[in-house]
């Protein structure tokens, strides 16, 4: 069975896209940490990251990293944080997190509570600042 990210790709269900390109997708996560918190993923479907081919790796830090910066643009924070974990989902991705201290990364802490509104209000404004940088 196709992933939960594969099944948004393909657009079987729907996702709060901000970036995309032929290959990555960047993602509203929807359990957030905090506001801005995005998911940047290959398209193709690999479980782990550090299995991906080194082109498509390379690929995607690249891809997260002008994400990253459309993220900074929008969220008012000192730093976007970077986090890989891939526990949740059997999918590579690479979690963009606008942060102000390592506390707030930490995934143990409450997630937000966001509307579909605000979700989609966030999202547009990455997606510009994402678009207008490239």
């Amino acid at each position: 069975m196709a992933s939960i990210f594969s099944q948004i790709v393909s657009g079987e269900i729907p996702g709060y896209k901000v970036a995309e390109t032929d290959h990555y997708l960047a993602i509203m996560d929807i359990a957030p940490l905090k506001r801005g918190h995005v998911l940047c993923i290959p398209k193709q479907e690999v479980d782990h990251l550090f299995d991906l081919d080194a082109t498509t790796y390379a690929g995607l830090m690249e891809f997260a990293r002008l994400v990253a910066k459309a993220i900074q643009k929008t969220i008012p924070t000192q730093r976007i944080g970077m986090v890989v974990a891939g526990f949740e989902v059997p999918h590579a991705h690479v979690h963009l997190i606008p942060v102000n201290n390592m506390k707030e990364m930490d995934f143990n802490n409450p997630k937000l509570q966001i509307s579909k509104e605000e979700f989609a209000a966030i999202a547009q404004v990455i997606q510009m600042h994402f678009k207008s940088s490239n």
